[in-house]
């Protein structure tokens, strides 16, 4: 097992990254790879599965070479993925569809006849509703693509395609782990399986869904055949890993029930975590997601490209298109930390790629209570407190489904953690600490614990976080301004209510 150094890779949206960890946590080397984004047309966003790959590859080596490293003192390596989006294989194991990703809203159609045909038994059994995730997807590749769909043997994920890549895993050995199956609309979670009756009522054979495992579980090992291009040796344990959120609850240290994480990445997500399975029926909000730490559930819902949305607004509405350097990001947000709460500042809703949770993928984003005293950073300030005000929304629907669960802090990950002005308003609106942890290295941090318990190195994985993570800086509410956001979500949810009447008469209208 070498001398028990461990890889953790994020094949995330805006890249992948690779941390290299020995086997008390400390980091000795990081590398990272820019993603390709293919957009050509509205709604539709793909990667190439065979440059994730080469990106994988890449970190790995990047990581060996800085770190000074022998390639044999590498005990495991674990990855995280993409959760929501889906690629299918062939007989060979290799790829036959590019990577459908999470924020592709081609599926919309197949969303809606899910919805008709089984919404609320989907999420009963599967912990999760139909949305931009698994099952519309496949719908949408046989309803669409009908010859590639034939192709298919079976679909898995980012995350997954590069374990199977790593070990030369042939399409019999498609795999997927648990924390995935809430996206799935196709299984029964609980139980850890496939569903027959939901897979007999969208006729999808369960011949091309992969196998499901423990995100613990050992795969495989590093082939020869890709060894050297990783700058590794043969041999080299691959666990299964899990879905990138899932490994960036288990990097903040959500090991106990009660703790809950803000993931302030490309997706703005809300989660909690919990004993129990309780699928979110009457409010069709939450995911109810397997953790990667076994007996754990994460509650969660997220806001579809929240991240994405601060760099679009820099990007085309104040560099006209043009690059926004970072400082212009930093700029934005110092102002936006200067301005006082009012009640007449503009309401922003953040669905600019479709509302997720709850599903309502024609509801689109939007400013309100414009003014022309209203300045760029009034406007994204809007933008920060509409996250967090979805983030209410959240809340009140775990509060609902779970009353016994407590919240009592929040930790936060991710690149929007840097934002003071972010962290207050979420604590503000919230009414709750928000709190950082003393790790930034995000979802490989995750991945590396999950490897180095697979192999055995780490014999208690919730221990094992807890040593490696600790909570930082605590971010408190200003509870003068209760009230206040009190009043601001009600505009808030009287906002989207008229956007979604307002988006549904749209589509009717152009049907």
């Amino acid at each position: 097992m070498g001398s028990g150094k461990l890889l953790g890779i994020d094949i995330g949206t805006q890249g992948t990254k690779a941390v290299l960890f020995d086997r008390r946590g400390r980091t000795l080397a990081t590398a990272f790879r820019k993603s390709r984004l293919h957009q050509p047309a509205p709604g539709v966003v793909e990667e190439d599965p065979e440059y994730q790959f080469r990106t994988v590859c890449q970190c790995i080596a990047a990581c060996t070479e800085d770190a000074g490293i022998a390639a044999t003192e590498v005990a495991a390596i674990g990855i995280d993925g993409q959760m929501a989006g889906i690629l299918g294989i062939g007989a060979d194991g290799r790829h036959v569809t590019p990577y459908d990703s999470w924020l592709d809203t081609r599926c919309s159609g197949y969303i809606v006849q899910m919805r008709e045909r089984a919404g609320d038994e989907i999420i009963r059994r599967t912990g999760g509703p139909a949305s931009f995730n698994h099952g519309p997807k496949i719908l949408w590749w046989r309803g669409e693509r009908r010859a590639v769909y034939d192709r298919i043997v079976s679909f898995v994920q980012p995350g997954g395609y590069a374990v199977m890549r790593l070990c030369d895993l042939g399409a019999s050995d498609a795999f997927v782990d648990s924390t995935y199956l809430h996206f799935s609309g196709l299984a029964d979670n609980a139980q850890g399986v496939w569903d027959a009756h939901l897979c007999r009522v969208f006729d999808v054979p369960a011949a091309k869904l992969p196998r499901i495992v423990a995100p613990h579980a050992v795969m495989g090992h590093v082939a020869a055949s890709v060894a050297r291009r990783c700058g590794l040796v043969a041999g080299i344990p691959v666990i299964a890993g899990c879905g990138d959120t899932a490994a960036s609850f288990l990097a903040c240290g959500a090991t106990r029930a009660g703790i809950c994480v803000d993931v302030a990445g490309t997706a703005s997500v809300f989660a909690a975590t919990t004993r129990q399975f309780k699928a979110d029926t009457q409010f069709q909000t939450l995911g109810w997601g397997q953790s990667a730490v076994p007996g754990l559930w994460h509650p969660y819902a997220y806001i579809n490209g929240g991240g994405m949305n601060l760099e679009w607004f820099a990007r085309e509405l104040l560099a006209a298109g043009g690059s926004v350097p970072r400082e212009g990001l930093q700029a934005l947000d110092r102002a936006a930390a200067r301005l006082a709460p009012q009640a007449s500042d503009p309401v922003f809703v953040p669905h600019l790629g479709g509302r997720v949770s709850p599903s309502q993928p024609l509801l689109r984003g939007s400013w309100s209570g414009l003014a022309w005293s209203h300045t760029a950073a009034h406007l994204y300030r809007a933008m920060l407190e509409g996250v967090a005000l979805e983030y209410c929304v959240y809340r009140d629907v775990l509060s609902a489904v779970n009353p016994e669960l407590a919240i009592r802090e929040i930790r936060v990950t991710g690149g929007g953690e840097r934002s003071a002005a972010w962290s207050q308003i979420k604590a503000d609106v919230l009414g709750v600490p928000l709190v950082q942890v003393s790790r930034h290295e995000g979802a490989p941090l995750g991945a590396a614990l999950l490897a180095g318990y697979g192999v055995g190195l780490l014999p208690d994985l919730a221990a094992a976080a807890s040593a490696w993570i600790k909570p930082g800086k605590a971010v408190r509410p200003n509870r003068r301004l209760r009230r206040h956001y009190a009043q601001r979500l009600a505009r808030y949810t009287t906002l989207l209510d008229a956007l979604r009447t307002w988006s549904t008469s749209q589509a009717e209208g152009q049907a």
